[in-house]
């Protein structure tokens, strides 16, 4: 895996495990949205929010998404969904109720390669035929997206910066797709704690895996709520709203 340099996250709409009602999100919250930004293209795996962790689920959506977005209301939690082109077709009341529920959908490219072997114009396309997609299904064109495998380049950053994309990594990588059994997973939960120990604060999982949904992520939320991460802001960070009079995905 090939790293950049890496900055602090800043203020942008990457949704957070917040644990707390939406009528909380205050004038003052709202105020902050307005506020600095990062450039596109740059790196950025940790939340600038203090006392703040962002959920994150890569790959879906997938037969247990479902079941998560159970979980995460049960919580009154918001996540962000790094999707890929696989499933969509088959899953537009998926995606939508993922839009109405407030979680935030982003991009995983369309095929899940590997970006810094691929040309520019390959790039491009992973990129906005997943944008078409999502436009046509939900009406949504995501800014944020995770590269697969967490792997770019000073090259990737700039084509993601010519195409309007902050690029997330994670500070919190659970590993689950190496542990998804009942006897296992509990590696994945030693590396939770562990990395939220050191700091990190956007945590990766995959709603692919079904003991990620059915032991993980319960056992994560508890955690979140046991150390009070919630209680700062319902975002890890923000950004201005769009032109078009709603909040930029």
């Amino acid at each position: 895996m090939i790293l950049p340099s890496l900055l602090p996250l800043a203020f942008f709409s990457l949704v957070t495990a917040t644990l707390v009602p939406n009528t909380e999100l205050s004038a003052s919250n709202s105020g902050l949205m307005e506020q600095r930004m990062y450039p596109y293209g740059t790196y950025i795996n940790h939340c600038d929010v203090p006392g703040t962790v962002a959920l994150t689920f890569d790959d879906g959506p997938y037969i247990y998404t479902e079941e998560l977005l159970d979980l995460l209301d049960a919580y009154g939690a918001k996540a962000t969904f790094f999707m890929n082109g696989h499933n969509l077709e088959t899953n537009h009341r998926l995606l939508q109720r993922i839009v109405n529920e407030g979680h935030q959908l982003a991009s995983h490219t369309w095929g899940h390669p590997n970006l810094p072997v691929l040309s520019r114009d390959q790039i491009i396309q992973q990129m906005t035929l997943l944008e078409s997609a999502f436009e046509s299904i939900v009406g949504v064109v995501p800014t944020y997206m995770r590269p697969p495998y967490l792997s770019v380049s000073d090259y990737v950053l700039g084509v993601m910066a010519d195409l309007g994309y902050h690029v997330i990594g994670a500070s919190v990588d659970t590993k689950d797709y190496e542990n998804d059994h009942p006897d296992l997973i509990g590696r994945s939960v030693e590396k939770f704690n562990l990395e939220l120990d050191q700091g990190g604060t956007i945590i990766l999982a995959h709603d692919i895996h079904e003991q990620t949904v059915h032991t993980l992520t319960h056992i994560m939320l508890d955690e979140i709520v046991q150390r009070g991460l919630q209680r700062k802001s319902l975002f890890c960070l923000f950004v201005p709203v769009s032109t078009s009079g709603g909040f930029a995905n």
